[in-house]
């Protein structure tokens, strides 16, 4: 069995984990420069300070003067204790003629030294030495050392030019004492590491807090839909639902489809039980009918007319799963919408003209207002077909006998308006909004026009949906009307 991480752990050691590595790499970048910046500082101002003491040695020695005068060696050792240095001078072998500054032994042991023939070379050969040594010891700890020559000049008889002599009098060496400058990175460092464990753990404290804050709505979340999976549809996750951020959309989105499927479960109960009551009513018509008939509680003059009832019961069950599947068919994922072009109008009379018959028993007056020309149209003309036909169906089962029939097609901004309406009795407002359901019947008791089973205008509103085209109706001083749209070619 693998092992299960939380998602707050992993949350919290990645951030966690990316803070402690810019720290580490903040940090690194920061004390290398700040390591280099003063390391290039001493080396600038060794070397700012030899050159300064080289050029008064050459004018001193040049003018008579002697490594080993006193008035030489006051000026060495008063530029060592300015420049908290140590200056070494020297021999052009490397032997310690005069030393002054701090960084040095007890001067006993300097008699006698010599500067060890490594740095005495190089500065021979590059007229110049940089370094970080102890010089085997002659200092007391890891210095910073520059050396250059100490060279005299004469005038020329001449020209009265200053000549330089090409052989050096004399070595320098200035040193600087380099556990100054270790001590100093090691205080940052220290520093460094006390700031960085400090902001880490303020860190670690503050990315708890909000991851905390992510995971735990996740968790409820979880939660909820766990119990709404176990069948707790009355299930909501409210505590959250007012965050303004992802975590208040989520909870909204979740709220939002627990409501949607509430709903559709509400449906799918109420449309099992419309069905199962569809379906009862002739069953038990048909089954009391033929017991009936074969027990003889039924007269052999009255067989007629209960073969009659049977029939129009066994029709009327025909129609109901007639619908029923062509209500599976336009909700089916597979079903795709055809677009074609057509004429609207011929549509409309084709269908008014199938309904002749039944127009003709109630005695309707048919009053249409259609173009002169035809209305093309987008869509598919067979589901189109259809949605007139049961529209109109419609409108002739319930309108009054010698009553009103109109039809009547209207375009404008690229739709066309096709309204079917009839005279009959005036649909209550409250019934309206119901109009378009599943099984939905206008008079409650279902016992009136027994043909019907309700699913006509929720088929029209499937199909119309569909083409993403609307149907609305209205329903005032006993007149009815339909209208739907479609996209103009």
């Amino acid at each position: 069995m693998k092992h299960r991480t939380s998602m707050y752990a992993r949350q919290l050691m990645v951030v966690v984990g990316l803070i402690a590595l810019c720290i580490t790499l903040l940090g690194a970048g920061f004390l290398t420069l700040t390591y280099r910046y003063h390391k290039d500082e001493s080396w600038k101002t060794l070397e700012r300070d030899a050159t300064y003491i080289s050029y008064y040695a050459n004018a001193a020695l040049s003018e008579g003067m002697t490594l080993s005068s006193e008035h030489f060696r006051s000026y060495i050792a008063s530029v060592a204790m300015i420049t908290d240095s140590t200056v070494l001078l020297c021999q052009p072998d490397g032997r310690i003629v005069y030393a002054a500054g701090s960084n040095l032994p007890p001067e006993d042991t300097l008699l006698g030294a010599k500067v060890p023939s490594w740095a005495v070379n190089q500065l021979m050969t590059n007229m110049t030495y940089s370094g970080t040594t102890t010089f085997n010891n002659l200092l007391t700890t890891e210095s910073f050392v520059t050396g250059v020559p100490i060279l005299t000049y004469v005038l020329d008889p001449i020209t009265g030019e200053k000549i330089t002599n090409d052989s050096p009098t004399g070595i320098l060496f200035i040193a600087s004492d380099a556990s100054s400058l270790l001590a100093f990175m090691r205080s940052t460092f220290q520093l460094f590491c006390i700031t960085a464990v400090a902001v880490l753990l303020i860190s670690v404290i503050i990315c708890s807090v909000a991851v905390q804050r992510i995971v735990d709505p996740l968790k409820g979340m979880s939660q909820a839909a766990y119990k709404f999976a176990h069948g707790e549809v009355d299930t909501r996750f409210t505590e959250y639902a007012n965050r303004r951020d992802e975590i208040g959309e989520l909870a909204a989105a979740f709220n939002a489809m627990a409501d949607s499927l509430a709903q559709a479960e509400q449906k799918r109960s109420e449309f099992v039980a419309n069905v199962s009551h569809e379906l009862k009513t002739p069953m038990t018509t048909i089954a009391g009918f033929a017991e009936g008939i074969l027990d003889g509680t039924i007269p052999p003059e009255k067989e007629r007319e209960s073969l009659q009832v049977i029939s129009s019961e066994t029709r009327r069950l025909s129609r109901l799963v007639r619908r029923m599947l062509d209500l599976s068919r336009l909700q089916s994922s597979e079903r795709v919408a055809a677009q074609e072009q057509f004429d609207a109008a011929e549509v409309l009379l084709r269908v008014l003209v199938s309904l002749e018959a039944k127009i003709t028993e109630k005695d309707l007056d048919v009053q249409t207002e259609l173009p002169d020309g035809p209305v093309m149209v987008w869509g598919d003309p067979d589901a189109v077909t259809q949605v007139c036909y049961n529209l109109l169906d419609n409108a002739v089962k319930f309108a009054v006998p010698q009553g009103r029939l109109t039809l009547k097609i209207t375009t404008r901004g690229g739709k066309a308006y096709i309204a079917i309406g009839n005279q009959g009795e005036t649909i209550p407002p409250d019934q309206l909004t119901h109009i378009f359901d599943r099984f939905h019947k206008a008079d409650s008791s279902r016992s009136s026009h027994k043909e019907g089973v309700g699913l006509g205008l929720y088929i029209v509103k499937t199909i119309l949906n569909t083409y993403k085209e609307d149907i609305s109706v209205t329903s005032q001083d006993n007149f009815t009307e339909f209208t739907f749209t479609l996209s103009e070619v």
